[in-house]
């Protein structure tokens, strides 16, 4: 899912739950949460509950990357099934405000 999660994606109920728990991870600068802002491309858990988090970041340059992948790999590891995380960060397609959701758009008052 190298374009984002969109609408029909379908997950597991393993990888719904690791996608609720991403919601509660928030980037700092920025106050919204990495699923709304569009940061996460694709996630997979195996039949060994190992979860592999594909993901972006607003910038290569993002100082806060390491806080965010401890933080996601809390969110992750925190799920019933899962047993380990694995945060592949990936810079193609690269990220841009199209990829937010409405409601981060609205929370950051972006329009269009």
């Amino acid at each position: 899912m190298a374009d984002g999660i969109g609408e029909g994606a379908e997950f597991s109920p393993i990888e719904d739950a690791v996608m609720k728990s991403l919601e509660d991870v928030i980037d700092p600068e920025l106050g919204i949460d990495m699923v709304n802002l569009g940061l996460i491309y694709d996630i997979h858990v195996d039949d060994d509950g190992n979860c592999v988090v594909t993901m972006t970041l607003t910038t290569m340059g993002c100082p806060l990357g390491n806080l965010l992948a401890d933080q996601i790999n809390r969110a992750v590891t925190s799920v019933d099934g899962v047993t380990g995380c694995e945060i592949d960060l990936v810079w193609e397609p690269a990220w841009d405000m199209s990829k937010m959701s409405r409601f981060a758009k609205v929370a950051l008052g972006i329009h269009g």
